[in-house]
């Protein structure tokens, strides 16, 4: 009798197991958060993004069928918060890359930094000053049938020390989501000021394939123009067009070059989205930029494993060269209005 009431036991119980296991399969998507990090799962592309908002809300992992495409050279979250540095992809702002002076040009008029404070470097400060900040708060961490998602905060407002340098009261949100294998990064800017806010942000990836050495990879840039440096990696105003430096742009073979080099004139599909792409053996990642990051920047020493591949919404110096009158692009947003927009990170051949 006891055998058959454990039978009867395990058949109710087994298409209890099977719907419930059937269901958690059901589900492609998932995201939690533990501890410092927040991890971003696609089951069905065998896609992980995680992301540590306390340094700087940098997603320093883009783990696809077991590879990270995504150049991060620590051992652990804790030895990275020991020691943050440039890796992964870190938010550079309220400024991208180098300025040429210890001060920029917002509404007509010259702001100097006060270099005492310092929290801005250098004598062309450069990434601005909140790549690694702990001050991110996360929003929201969710999942659904259709992608992964986590939103994080910034009120750089609330910082008297960021706001002396940068007079410009705002808020910033960034939602890494995952879709299909698709990484988008989504920003949002909300001027909370009197007068019009400029914006000059951007972010900094560092890419890697795990299929072949960086001299064996080729570069696609979907751009026209490629702007003229300084010995100091600064624009000039000078531009040329892009096939006098890549005489084919769409197949560039990474080994004749050491980049750290700016691009304009994206060219664009029908939805405004622009392409740059690297590829390996096998391998390939493709890096879309909406409408509203009007530049690109590549940089890849030829001695180094990675190569970093910009969205911008300026060039380098933007704020300074606008008002020399050497760039016409530079986008602002009006108190109380909202500047948006998106990146993609589609990998392939994994």
């Amino acid at each position: 009798m006891r055998g058959a009431i454990d039978i009867s036991r395990r058949l109710l119980l087994t298409p209890l197991f099977v719907t419930v296991a059937t269901a958690a399969s059901a589900q492609p998507y998932s995201s939690q958060r533990s501890g410092d990090v927040v991890e971003l799962r696609d089951a069905r592309t065998q896609t992980t993004v995680s992301i540590v908002p306390s340094v700087g809300n940098i997603a320093f992992e883009m783990n696809v069928k077991g590879q990270n495409v995504l150049y991060w050279p620590y051992g652990s979250v804790e030895e990275f918060k020991t020691r943050p540095g440039m890796s992964g992809i870190p938010f550079l702002g309220p400024w991208i890359d180098r300025l040429d002076e210890q001060a920029f040009f917002a509404n007509g008029r010259r702001r100097a930094f006060d270099m005492q404070l310092g929290n801005v470097r250098g004598d062309m400060p450069s990434h601005g000053f909140v790549t690694t900040t702990d001050r991110w708060s996360v929003v929201e961490t969710k999942a659904d049938n259709g992608a992964a998602w986590v939103t994080s905060r910034l009120e750089f407002y609330r910082q008297p020390m960021w706001m002396k340098q940068w007079p410009f009261a705002h808020t910033i949100e960034i939602t890494h989501r995952l879709h299909d294998g698709v990484l988008e990064v989504e920003t949002a800017i909300v001027n909370m000021s009197a007068e019009p806010m400029p914006i000059a942000i951007g972010f900094h990836p560092y890419f890697q394939l795990t299929d072949s050495p960086r001299d064996a990879w080729t570069l696609s840039v979907g751009a026209r123009t490629h702007w003229l440096l300084t010995s100091n990696k600064v624009p000039t105003g000078e531009t040329e067009p892009i096939e006098r430096f890549f005489p084919t742009p769409h197949a560039a073979a990474l080994v004749d070059y050491s980049l750290d080099d700016v691009f304009t004139d994206l060219l664009r599909d029908s939805q405004g989205r622009a392409t740059v792409a690297v590829s390996g053996k096998s391998q390939s990642l493709e890096i879309g930029l909406g409408p509203n990051y009007r530049a690109v920047t590549i940089w890849s020493p030829k001695d180094r494993p990675f190569i970093c591949i910009e969205p911008t919404a300026g060039i380098i110096n933007v704020l300074n060269l606008a008002a020399r009158g050497l760039y016409k692009e530079l986008q602002s947003v009006a108190p109380g209005g909202t500047w948006r927009e998106r990146f993609w990170i589609r990998a392939s051949g994994f």
